[in-house]
């Protein structure tokens, strides 16, 4: 019983609270430091998992592909986080449908702060957490290049800052929608890249991708302005009260405080969206450039076949003199009389 006890500890969530309804009782969740536990057993989990994709999936597609060191690397980790997006993405949308999230969009500020969790939105945060942590010494195993090694530390701690920060403060439910639309976006953009690699003429997903990037975007700055602008302000419990869980409602009652927030986070979204339209720029630029050189060569090569049936025709000049091809005269020779 003793060890039973310390494998849950490491296995299942913990700080489990009965909530009384009008049903009875509702088990559910909240957070304390013994999450670090469970959070570090999950990031061994992970790097497992990583290692029997890497080895029985990427590493035979490679061997059939024979790419180049860099597009080996960039494949990788293309096909490593496909196969998270896609887990992530089914995970979260069945959390947030059976949870009533989606149906319910007033549910995402109503009775905050949300400090007590049901079970798989608890166990969902962890593992996102420990996916991400894993991904640190990830960088070591995987052998990344070190110019590669900034963009990919950004992008881990941009990504716990998020899960991390909507954990921690409470709001799980609006960091539930975000990742679900950053998810399904990342997922495209990685599987164009996929394909892309497999076949260099194939970049159709990467106008899929593109028009998902879009949507996705004008949906989370729609949430957070519905959120932060209209729905924190409008909570009942307004006071400080970080024992109870809320640490910041009070202070959406400013006005000067709200606006700062909304113009950071289209700020953001406005940064966002500018790399995104530089970087499709810079891509169709390299494609018209690729299909006019594709038409000069091909322009070229049909002045020279034309030029050689020109000279097959008409023969070839010689000492001023035009032989045909074989070296002969074309000049018919006369006949001596007899």
């Amino acid at each position: 019983q003793v060890t039973a006890k310390t494998a849950f500890l490491f296995i299942l969530p913990q700080y489990n609270v009965s909530v009384p309804t009008a049903d009875g009782e509702l088990v559910q969740y909240h957070y304390g430091l013994k999450d670090l536990v469970t959070i570090l057993f999950y990031i061994f989990i992970a790097i497992i998992l990583h290692a029997v994709v890497q080895e029985y999936i990427l590493d035979k597609i490679n061997r059939r592909l024979h790419l180049s060191k860099v597009k080996h690397s960039k494949f990788n980790e293309s096909g490593q986080l496909v196969a998270f997006h896609l887990t992530s993405v089914i995970w979260c949308l069945y959390v947030v449908v059976t949870e009533g999230y989606i149906s319910n969009p007033r549910s995402l500020w109503e009775n905050y702060p949300h400090v007590y969790l049901p079970y798989q939105v608890k166990f969902f945060y962890l593992c996102q957490l420990a996916y991400w942590l894993h991904a640190l010494p990830e960088l070591y195993f995987q052998k990344v290049r070190k110019e590669e090694i900034p963009r990919q530390l950004r992008c881990i701690a941009l990504y716990l800052l998020h899960i991390a920060g909507a954990y921690l403060l409470n709001l799980t439910r609006l960091g539930l929608i975000l990742l679900l639309l950053q998810y399904l976006a990342e997922f495209f953009f990685h599987m164009a890249r996929l394909v892309y690699f497999t076949d260099e003429n194939n970049e159709k997903l990467f106008n899929v991708w593109a028009v998902v990037f879009v949507v996705t975007r004008l949906f989370t700055l729609t949430l957070y302005i519905l959120v932060i602008g209209f729905g924190l302000p409008r909570v009942e419990s307004q006071a400080l009260d970080p024992e109870r869980g809320n640490f910041f409602s009070f202070l959406f009652n400013n006005i000067l405080f709200r606006m700062s927030v909304l113009l950071l986070v289209c700020l953001f979204q406005a940064s966002v969206m500018w790399r995104f339209i530089h970087f499709q720029l810079r891509r169709w630029r390299e494609y018209w450039n690729e299909q006019s050189s594709r038409k000069r060569a091909a322009a070229a090569a049909g002045t020279k076949q034309q030029t050689k049936l020109l000279k097959r025709d008409s023969g070839y000049h010689e000492n001023g003199v035009v032989k045909a091809e074989n070296g002969t005269s074309p000049r018919t020779k006369k006949l001596k009389s007899p």
